[in-house]
């Protein structure tokens, strides 16, 4: 523990190092290559979104008549897909940001090892997000193939909407970082995944937002999982906004105080 503490005092003085955040990722792509356990959990959240696309999107969408949406006629399938599609970058960025990021900050002191070396804490936090993107990213890249085979979706537009579903898992796994940091043991993701789910729910995924009272629309319009579906959905059926610019500065500023904050916690409490 000493030496961990004086090695991350003397690396302090030291400019962040591409090398050092990349060490951080290749130790996850060591972890990745240990066996197949960790494949299946990998690609287990990439299923979920899917299944609410076809069990909501295209089988409840049957009963539902083409919705206008600020002006345009689309189907109920193509309003759910870019939300779910959202919710795929989101849940795979969480998912590493999350669980994983705790168990080696809490619990086999993963960080506390990698702090006896050159490695910051800010170069350990941008490494565990970048890892957390490629997660995402697999889901998101599966996800948008899947949403042009099915023609929700054109080629063009799917290569527009793949960054902003990089931004989103950005956004979402520097704050998943900045949560882990707090929790104080397993009992109290149950708070965040109740959170999640809200979000999951009520952020213009399954409705438009305007279906609901006038305090409930201003609620949801200030929660970060609505301000990455329209992004997304702006893109995905081809209809980009000026109101999208607003959309990704908020993503970019969640991302910016998620890492400054994971920073600092990871800073106090593993160097002090």
């Amino acid at each position: 523990m000493v030496t961990a503490v004086v090695a991350a005092k003397l690396a302090a003085s030291v400019p962040s190092s591409p090398s050092r955040v990349a060490a951080v990722i290749n130790r996850n792509v060591g972890a990745l290559r240990s066996g197949p356990s960790y494949w299946m959990v990998l690609f287990s959240g990439f299923f979920e979104p899917v299944l609410y696309l076809f069990a909501i999107g295209v089988g409840v969408g049957k009963l539902i008549p083409d919705l206008d949406v600020d002006g345009r006629l689309m189907s109920y399938a193509q309003f759910v897909a870019p939300a779910m599609l959202a919710v795929s970058a989101m849940s795979g960025a969480l998912a590493e940001t999350t669980f994983n990021f705790f168990f080696k900050y809490k619990y086999v002191k993963t960080y506390d090892a990698m702090l006896a070396t050159p490695i910051r804490p800010m170069e350990i936090a941008v490494g565990e997000l970048l890892w957390a993107i490629i997660r995402g990213s697999l889901y998101t890249g599966a996800f948008l193939i899947i949403m042009m085979a099915m023609g929700l979706t054109t080629p063009l537009w799917a290569i527009a909407a793949f960054p902003a579903t990089v931004l989103v898992g950005l956004a979402f796994g520097g704050v998943g970082m900045a949560i882990s940091t707090l929790i104080r043991g397993w009992q109290d993701f149950d708070l965040m995944f109740a959170g999640q789910f809200a979000l999951f729910l009520f952020s213009g995924t399954f409705s438009p937002v305007q279906d609901y009272p006038l305090a409930v629309e201003i609620l949801i319009g200030v929660t970060p999982l609505f301000h990455a579906v329209e992004l997304v959905r702006g893109l995905t059926t081809g209809a980009p906004s000026v109101s999208m610019i607003g959309n990704a500065a908020y993503l970019v500023a969640m991302t910016l105080l998620g890492l400054a904050f994971a920073n600092r916690r990871m800073t106090r409490t593993l160097t002090v």
